[in-house]
């Protein structure tokens, strides 16, 4: 509901614990589960039980009692219900259920938003592949998954910055290297080990061809970087094959929308030292220790947050440098996230999958170890961490593995050519990020209600159509500022009711899928408003002849076609006017 109508009943409640001589705890209103048990549940007298010594039932009924006797409450509580053992129910009045297209109207694209946020800076880290093949089905879930939730965020006051975060200092790109290397002499005629094609796939072999033929690639910096077409030159290659694939990688997220503020490199962690100054402050807090030739981080000795809001500490002490002299991926990681604080984002959310689960621990506890050294107020819970797990691909029936352009995965873009951008960030985003999730491309490509995305956007048109209807029979006016001068009150059918309720319900959805880190609550919400509006035009008809109804039911489809608009934008959904 709408945060001052909230705000007012619970100033209400406040009022009625006054006869109870008790100190008032803090007023929480939920949306009760079935809809059948009211607008809001109070559980307020449950709270205060155990601190009177009395009932919650008893308790209950003393506040109720005092609501109904206070006049003030008429034009917001239609009725009151003490239900189980002491919650209470509270049904909204029509009118008060009416004010939200008012607010629809008026706030337009910025309704839901808030101010939580305080215009505080935020980085979210997603996708972060290394440049090494094109993005998976991984990557793609993350992009949908950290773009939305970058929306909320930004959309509940925060100061959002997306960032993608390259591993090109590691092992891999030398196996890309290799690899674009081998399959370049192979284009000439060369026998060659098989051993040395680390990576498989077409896009090796294209990437070869065009190196040969000494093609250039724009860089995103701007920069071009041309291919010598000498096999045998390794350096040319590995920068060709590296730029090539950063490219293609960029083509893929603008496939599905999504772009980035900022794009950092791991190497720049070792160029300009700040790996090295990590290892250094580490050995400073006394906590490394060398066995074996290689040098460790007692992390099971730093107590950290977890996600669940408990103290946990690192399952075993980690390897800083090994016995050979390089350091393990847990130092620039540190490294990097220290390098975060420092660039003044005193919250962080890692979007990655779950098979990251293990590093929250270790990332966690090396930056308090570092922390305490350098003497900086890093969070216990520094960085936050939304971890999916993987998705599965169906076609036909059957599981789909592999894709000829990755060769050994289905590629984001396969997803995208397949059914398109919207229909790919919805369903990437539509279920809990912690549960499995099986991609069904036929159901994707349906026109049925089984078919979320048809189904929310067929709403929205379908609203479109109507009111271009009402234009061209000009029985109403429909620009905004008629539209906030007609009067709601004739809505007062059940189903126009239910549809103003789910309305209402937009802010407190976005409030808690910021809070939450759970965009899909988000889609779900989508999905019920569809359900309603759909409910809402088979149960009634929208252009009567009563001038005030009509009116009415018109400005609540301007207003539901306002909100199916903000929301799926913050997903990154098209709202067709037509389909």
């Amino acid at each position: 509901m709408l945060a001052e109508q909230r705000q007012a009943i619970a100033d209400l409640i406040r009022e009625a614990l006054a006869t109870l001589c008790a100190a008032p705890p803090d007023i929480e209103l939920q949306r009760p589960k079935v809809a059948a048990h009211g607008d809001l549940s109070c559980t307020v007298a449950l709270q205060l039980a155990k601190q009177l010594g009395r009932p919650a039932r008893e308790l209950a009924s003393v506040i109720v009692a005092a609501l109904r006797a206070n006049r003030r409450a008429d034009p917001w509580i239609e009725s009151i219900e003490i239900a189980g053992p002491g919650f209470i129910n509270l049904r909204l009045t029509k009118a008060l259920k009416q004010q939200v297209l008012g607010e629809i109207l008026r706030a337009g694209h910025a309704f839901g938003s808030g101010h939580e946020g305080g215009n505080r800076p935020v980085v979210i880290e997603f996708v972060s592949a290394n440049p090494t093949g094109p993005l998976h089905l991984g990557h793609a879930r993350q992009a949908a998954l950290g773009d939305a939730l970058a929306n909320v965020l930004a959309a509940r006051g925060w100061a959002v910055q997306r960032e993608f975060y390259y591993n090109d200092a590691g092992a891999q790109i030398e196996l890309l290297a290799n690899s674009v290397q081998a399959r370049a002499q192979q284009l000439q005629g060369r026998q060659i080990d098989d051993s040395r094609i680390g990576y498989q796939g077409e896009y090796i072999v294209e990437i070869a061809r065009q190196f040969l033929s000494g093609a250039t690639v724009r860089a995103r910096d701007g920069a071009q970087v041309k291919a010598s077409g000498d096999p045998d030159d390794s350096m040319s290659v590995r920068r060709f094959a590296v730029a090539s694939l950063r490219h293609q990688q960029d083509l893929d997220l603008e496939a599905i929308g999504v772009r980035f503020d900022h794009f950092f490199l791991e190497s720049s962690l070792y160029q300009d030292g700040s790996v090295e100054e990590t290892v250094q402050g580490l050995i400073k807090s006394g906590l490394t220790f060398e066995s074996e030739g290689a040098l460790w981080l007692r992390t099971t000795q730093a107590s950290v947050a977890s996600g669940g809001g408990h103290e946990i500490s690192d399952d075993k002490d980690r390897v800083v440098r090994k016995s050979d002299g390089t350091y393990t991926y847990f130092v620039p990681d540190v490294a990097y996230h220290l390098a975060k604080f420092e660039r003044g984002f005193t919250r962080a959310i890692n979007v990655q999958g779950s098979d990251h689960h293990g590093t929250v621990a270790r990332v966690r506890a090396g930056l308090q170890i570092l922390a305490r050294t350098l003497g900086l107020p890093i969070p216990p819970g520094y960085p936050e961490y939304l971890l999916h797990k993987m998705v599965r691909v169906t076609r036909g029936g059957e599981e789909v593995k592999m894709s000829k352009r990755a060769g050994t995965y289905v590629a984001l873009r396969d997803l995208v050519d397949w059914v398109g951008r919207d229909a790919t960030r919805f369903f990437l985003v539509s279920r809990k990020s912690d549960s499995e999730f099986t991609f069904d491309v036929d159901l994707a490509l349906s026109h049925s209600e089984e078919n979320p995305v048809y189904y929310i956007q067929y709403a929205h048109a379908r609203i479109c159509s109507v009111l271009a209807q009402a234009a061209e029979q000009a029985v109403a006016p429909l620009d905004e500022a008629a539209a906030q001068r007609v009067d709601p009150a004739p809505l007062v059918a059940a189903r126009e009711l239910a549809l103003l309720a789910r309305l209402a319900e937009y802010p407190d959805i976005l409030r808690e899928a910021a809070s939450d880190l759970a965009p899909h609550q988000l889609a779900f919400y989508l999905k019920d408003l569809a359900a309603d509006l759909h409910a809402f035009y088979n149960a009634e008809r929208i252009l009567v002849d009563d001038p005030s109804l009509r009116a009415a039911r018109l400005v609540l489809l301007m207003a539901t076609r306002q909100v199916l608009r903000n929301g799926l934008a913050l997903i990154g959904v098209t709202a067709p006017d037509r389909m």
